[in-house]
């Protein structure tokens, strides 16, 4: 089976002036040489003209400002109370590889009416993804990938060797760009974005792979936030054992509440049955090679993959819907593949370029790749560990060390920052957001929603409260405040309980 592909969702703001096209000069950071913002060229959008889109011409590499240049797809969504407006509010919905672009069309369905009356909501696509000079690869290439998970050390030096012949092209075909997408990157982009603007301050609303995005932009940028929401915390402190582990348990718990729900839901199918016994045959099932797959039934499921169904339903969670499809595959009926917590999807490929610069997870042998195996078995037994934490980590094995490799977060000059997390987030663990919390403290207030799911600000009324109240006047909640559980409707998607909130961050190619 081929990786399955999500998202890792998060959200930027910033307000927008109307500009000419003439540059706009300012001084640069401290250590960067300075260089010129060219001001938007806002047009209607070719897909919703009453949103505006343009470029942003920004150098590839800010270190050589006179270099190679490439154009940033920005969006602007203005707010419906200009009279009353309070400023600019960045969106991105991560991934890596989130079009927040794409994001910002639905911003009214996602965010709540007070926020999109009062704020110029501006979406972008990070440098490699979608219109900002995307990052691409052979198609012939990414067809022949190997099993990441390999049996033999001769099929795990046959991964090393493909990745490393997969980066080789990506760069090939995408240019310098491919050596500059890290998310270090990417905070500078979202100044030039608040000084094409002609904002002093913006605001900015990241969820998952885009909290590293908002991490990294208050780290340098602190100054000029008025507010800044960061939603599913990545951890960008972890080595490679702990990212590995910590992705694991996730990917337990969501299991382990998964069987939950099934205990005290009469519509589940299993409803009184010992579903743990249900699913270790099924496991063993797979284990054996009996297991047709529901995108092809001459193709046969392994373990790896019935776990990875249980990460991707539990995004929403969408438990009754997936209880459904474990059902089916009991039952040895097939499965419709559409929209399944089973189906592999396909997309573009920046993964190697952002991902793999920004966190340097490398196996160094096959003796290191089995301990791992070992250790994420024991952790999560019922997963196999997470296909979204193992799978990243084999994506970057044969790479060279990350450009922008993990370290501890340290926030200075910031205003507070509101960090949120679901205490059952199946991608980005909860835990990483603790260890978020506990490097910031002094310049993050942590608010938990005690449910499941991945993203937090329209779980409840309460997160939404909380959310909408720091942007509008920026209140604060007490640091620890928590939200409570809200049991997610049994109609909710295998991806999401709200069908507007971004996926979440999955690997990969």
């Amino acid at each position: 089976m081929q990786p399955m592909v999500r998202v890792l969702g998060a959200a930027l703001a910033s307000s927008a002036l109307v500009l000419g096209s003439s540059s706009l000069a300012f001084a640069a950071p401290e250590g960067q040489p300075e260089f010129d913002v060219s001001a938007i060229d806002w047009k209607p959008c070719a897909e919703v003209p009453t949103i505006d889109c343009g470029f942003l011409e920004l150098p590839i590499d800010y270190a050589k400002p006179g270099g190679e240049k490439f154009k940033l797809a920005v969006s602007r969504r203005k707010a419906n109370d200009q009279a009353n407006k309070i400023g600019a509010m960045v969106i991105n919905p991560g991934g890596p590889g989130g079009s927040g672009v794409n994001f910002s069309f639905s911003a009214d369905s996602y965010f709540s009416k007070e926020i999109v009356d009062k704020f110029d909501v501006i979406g972008f696509d990070p440098r490699g993804v979608a219109r900002s000079q995307p990052i691409k690869c052979s198609a012939d290439l990414l067809a022949k990938q190997p099993s990441e998970y390999p049996k033999t050390a001769a099929e795990y030096e046959k991964l090393v060797a493909f990745n490393k012949e997969l980066r080789a092209d990506c760069r090939q075909q995408s240019g310098a760009i491919f050596d500059h997408a890290s998310t270090a990157d990417v905070a500078q982009d979202i100044d030039s974005i608040r000084r094409a603007l002609g904002e002093k301050k913006i605001n900015y609303y990241g969820i998952s792979y885009g909290t590293i995005m908002g991490q990294h932009y208050a780290e340098r940028f602190g100054k000029n936030i008025r507010a800044m929401i960061i939603d599913s915390n990545m951890d960008h402190s972890l080595g490679t054992r702990q990212f590995v582990a910590s992705e694991a348990r996730t990917a337990e718990d969501s299991f382990q509440e998964w069987v939950k729900w099934n205990d005290r839901t009469k519509t589940s199918p299993f409803y009184g049955q010992d579903l743990r016994k249900i699913w270790k045959d099924l496991m063993a099932k797979a284990e054996r090679g009996e297991l047709p797959a529901p995108w092809d039934p001459n193709v046969k499921m392994t373990p790896e993959d019935l776990g990875g169904g249980v990460v991707s339903m539990a995004y929403g969670p969408g438990w009754q819907r997936f209880a459904e499809e474990v059902k089916q595959l009991v039952d040895g009926k097939p499965v419709a593949a559409a929209n399944s917590a089973f189906a592999v999807e396909t997309r573009a490929n920046p993964f190697p370029g952002i991902f793999c610069n920004d966190y340097n997870l490398r196996v160094s042998s096959w003796g290191e790749y089995q301990s791992l195996v070992r250790m994420e078995n024991a952790i999560a037994p019922n997963t196999r560990g997470s296909a979204l934490g193992h799978s990243a980590t084999m994506s970057c094995i044969g790479f060279p060390k990350a450009t922008n490799p993990q370290r501890p977060l340290k926030i200075k000059n910031a205003p507070k920052i509101l960090l949120t997390n679901a205490k059952h987030d199946p991608a980005t663990a909860y835990e990483w957001a603790v260890n978020a919390h506990r490097q910031s403290r002094d310049t993050t207030v942590f608010v938990t929603y005690e449910g499941w799911g991945h993203g937090v600000y329209r779980r409840s009324e309460c997160t939404h409260k909380i959310n909408d109240e720091y942007l509008v006047s920026l209140k604060l909640p007490r640091n620890g405040t928590t939200c409570a559980a809200v049991e997610p409707p049994a109609e909710a998607s295998i991806m999401s309980a709200e069908p507007k909130v971004p996926a979440g961050p999955f690997s990969v190619r």
